[in-house]
């Protein structure tokens, strides 16, 4: 039995949850300063409901990385790699220059960065899948779920690419009214359905349902 091996499994959960909720918290904190100190927000108009859908879709972004990671080194246990350590800290800097983004003005490099933020996240999550697939502690998970294919990512390539898409619109367009409001809600409600899918998984993993 390897020691050292098992001892770092058993830490993984601990450390990986704690740096990540240290980036979520000063990425909330961020997004609250961005509430109080926006006056577009509270002046009537398109450009106030359109910063309201995003800093609602904004936070959901959050939400939704946070779900992904508990969920993930809750059910699984797996020997961590150093890439473990630097996810985090990699979407808490994409994280916060999504944030820095915010306004109806920028909706461009917002849709940019949201694409990053997605893509980053996925990349961590496959990632940490192979390695849980690869210990022989959850196989009463895998063993019924084949290996992801690349048709698998295809939903995550088709979300992201589309919100690089959006980002050249509004770039080139400077278009905010019902389009923003359009695409920040099909953006929000993708959004939702991965935590739904988030919460279906985590469900069959502890036999819930």
């Amino acid at each position: 039995m390897n020691t050292i091996r098992n001892r770092a499994k058993e830490q993984l959960p601990v450390v990986l949850l704690t740096l990540l909720s240290i980036v979520q918290a000063l990425a909330l904190e961020l997004l609250w300063g961005y509430l109080t100190e926006e006056p577009s927000l509270y002046e009537a108009g398109w450009p106030a409901v359109v910063g309201w859908v995003q800093v609602a879709t904004t936070f959901l972004g959050i939400l939704l990385i946070w779900l992904i990671y508990a969920s993930n080194v809750m059910r699984f246990r797996w020997v961590p790699s150093t890439a473990d350590s630097v996810f985090p800290f990699v979407i808490g800097v994409v994280e916060f220059t999504l944030i820095r983004a915010m306004g109806p003005d920028h909706l461009g490099p917002w849709f940019f960065t949201m694409a990053l933020t997605f893509a980053i996240a996925t990349l961590a999550s496959h990632l940490s899948y192979r390695q849980a697939r690869a210990d022989e502690e959850n196989d009463e998970f895998f063993r019924t779920i084949a290996p992801a294919t690349l048709r698998d990512f295809l939903p995550s390539f088709v979300n992201v690419t589309v919100q690089v898409a959006l980002g050249f619109y509004f770039l080139l367009s400077g278009q905010q009214g019902w389009p923003a409001l359009l695409a920040l809600g099909l953006l929000a409600a993708s959004m939702l359905y991965q935590m739904y899918l988030t919460d279906y998984f985590w469900r069959r993993s502890v036999g819930a349902g």
